[in-house]
């Protein structure tokens, strides 16, 4: 007599199939896509795997529908499927809080008016951002480090503007990046050397740095090479396309500017943090960009200013500017470091460098110094859309006058999976040292369910990838690679502020609120990780309104991944079909029965003015 399967075990077995196979289609899928001509396209193998592969079967996504129910109620409940058409061509480079008409009716005045101006819900658009007519997947990393294909970024203005100071090339159909900067004509590895002879750059104790007025982030690309990782920071179009190039190049960066607004980082994230010719008035506003700069440096961290007004009784013929206004400027940047208690380590030719102390009991003010304003706001990292102020912020209680304030940090890479202090001190509500190295064990657990589905995810293949729910910087971690970086994200609206964490580690991010658009142009990102986004923000705003600005910031064929609840995902899986989306829905790692999903997208390969939009 036979015996007879148990109908769970035969459920699973063809959940199990399911699951292989839509893994399977995908990744052919993305192969097959992979094929697009131009830079960055696939090589010969994998276009003959995606020639042989055959996804014609009807397989059904899932078999959760009986666990589940086929739709789910109360999430986002204005809910509707629709087709989304193409923008116009005009909105190629479209860039919703920074647009510049909306930009030039705010006041100049601190910058204001190239600071986040995020247009009404009456004012945002509903259709795709088109390409460029010709786009095409950019170089790998390291050529893109060097090169940016034309088309991709077709302006030219920075080429004859900053001709002289090796910014950017254009050579026939490609720009090329020699490594040059205003204040490093020999190129930003030898202005590196420089800085490493004085700072820890190589040993690992400087792992994150923020660079404001990046340019074109030449300083931030050659860092990478040292395995150190930036933040560069600059204006929408100060100089034309400057942020657009870093992210075309490879490198992590976002359209910002220290304005009248606090920087979107917690207290002590960067290691250093460096002006080259930035143009920032540091010794204005009572010194209050020097404070915010305080703020986001680390204990033991360090500042580093090149250029005006840096040794100004050498310089001053070149800068063009009288030695009065040099010498005073100067004066006031020292007075500023002073009353912020930075050490000045060296100052050689244009280039000078301060070392904050590691904590408050290692600065002796003198007795008739002005002890300064101390910032009132007792959570010094609540900092979105909060006005900057000339204030200083305390450092964290220690425990010895010897000890970094806040903790110490390993080298990397040995902080990547370290007890991160703020997690050791307790300031991270409901984690402790035992829970976390369990959440990491998770992360490690869903990166490598994400491989088998898509095994392109740590291949290079997506450089720019970020992580709109970061929480503690799980899935960057058990990705962290010299291949690609991942921007972590930590939305505002979180009941736990992790960003500090995440630094801690090593790593990157920036808080947001996704109920806005990115401080970025379209097409930056290769892949994009989702975990949760959608319960988080399903009382808070459209979910169109997140997916649009997913595809905005996605490059053409670039790949999505979404962890949420089952019911949440079949209407998001509803809705990207009307966006030019392929899909796959798979259970989760732990079995079917488990109510939260995941859904793998890639974005079509189309572009503006063409048949196919």
């Amino acid at each position: 007599m036979a015996i007879k399967e148990n109908p769970g075990d035969q459920k699973t077995k063809t959940s199990l199939l399911l699951v292989i196979t839509s893994g399977l289609c995908l990744i052919f899928y993305l192969l097959g896509a992979w094929r697009k001509s131009g830079p960055g396209k696939g090589d010969s193998i994998a276009i003959a795997i995606a020639d042989k592969a055959d996804c014609t079967t009807d397989f059904p996504d899932l078999t959760v529908e009986t666990h589940h129910g086929n739709s789910g109620s109360g999430s986002f409940d204005d809910f509707q499927t629709r087709k989304f058409e193409p923008c116009g061509d005009n909105f190629t480079d479209y860039t919703p809080c920074q647009d510049q008409r909306r930009a030039m009716t705010f006041p100049r005045e601190n910058m204001v008016y190239r600071e986040r101006h995020c247009p009404p819900d009456e004012e945002k658009i509903y259709c795709l951002i088109p390409a460029p007519k010709g786009y095409v997947a950019p170089f790998r990393w390291p050529k893109s480090r060097d090169y940016a294909a034309y088309v991709n970024v077709p302006y030219k203005s920075l080429t004859v503007e900053k001709a002289i100071q090796n910014w950017v090339q254009y050579q026939g159909n490609v720009f090329r990046f020699p490594g040059g900067g205003t204040q490093f004509p020999q190129g930003a590895d030898k202005y590196i050397d420089q800085l490493a002879s004085v700072v820890p750059i190589a040993d690992g104790t400087v792992r994150t740095v923020l660079d404001t007025g990046c340019g074109v982030a030449s300083l931030g690309a050659y860092l990478l090479g040292r395995n150190v990782l930036t933040m560069s920071f600059a204006p929408r179009d100060s100089h034309e396309a400057q942020v657009q190039f870093a992210l075309e190049r490879g490198v992590p960066a976002v359209i910002g500017v220290l304005g009248s607004i606090k920087l979107p980082y917690p207290s002590r994230a960067f290691d250093m943090a460096h002006c080259s010719r930035c143009l920032i008035p540091w010794g204005g506003n009572g010194g209050m960009y020097l404070m915010e700069i305080d703020r986001v440096l680390r204990p033991g961290g360090y500042w580093v200013l090149s250029g005006p007004p840096i040794n100004w009784r050498i310089f001053y013929n070149a800068w063009e500017r009288t030695k009065e206004d040099l010498e005073n400027e100067q004066k006031k940047i020292e007075e500023v470091a002073e009353l912020l208690c930075w050490e000045k380590v060296t100052e050689i030719a244009e280039t000078a460098i301060w070392r904050k102390r590691i904590n408050s009991d290692s600065c002796s003010p003198k007795p008739d110094q002005s002890q300064g304003t101390i910032c009132s706001s007792s959570d010094p990292d609540d900092v979105w859309y909060k006005e900057m102020e000339p204030c200083i912020t305390r450092y964290p209680e220690g425990n010895s006058p010897d000890e970094s304030s806040g903790g110490e940090l390993l080298p990397f890479p040995k902080r990547l999976n370290s007890i991160p202090p703020r997690i050791a001190s307790g300031l991270i509500t409901g984690f402790t040292a035992e829970s976390y190295e369990q959440y990491n064990k998770l992360w490690q657990k869903h990166v490598t369910e994400y491989k088998s589905v898509n095994e392109l995810l740590d291949t290079g293949r997506y450089r720019n990838i970020m992580d709109m729910n970061a929480g503690m910087g799980g899935f960057a971690a058990a990705i962290e690679s010299p291949k690609l970086w991942v921007m972590n994200v930590v939305p505002t609206i979180s009941d736990i502020s992790t960003l500090g964490v995440i630094f801690e580690r090593g790593l990157i991010g920036i808080y947001h609120d996704w109920s806005e658009a990115f401080s970025t142009y379209p097409r930056t990102y290769d892949l994009i990780h989702a975990d949760g986004v959608f319960s988080l923000y399903q009382s808070k705003c459209k979910m169109e309104d997140i997916l649009l600005e997913m595809d905005r910031i996605l490059r053409p064929e670039g790949a999505v991944i979404i962890r949420d609840n089952f019911e949440i995902l079949v209407k998001v899986n509803k809705m990207v079909k009307g966006m030019r989306w392929k899909t796959k829905m798979t259970d989760h790692e732990d079995g079917p029965h488990i109510s939260e999903k995941i859904l793998y997208a890639v974005k079509e390969y189309w572009v503006g003015g063409s048949e196919s939009a």
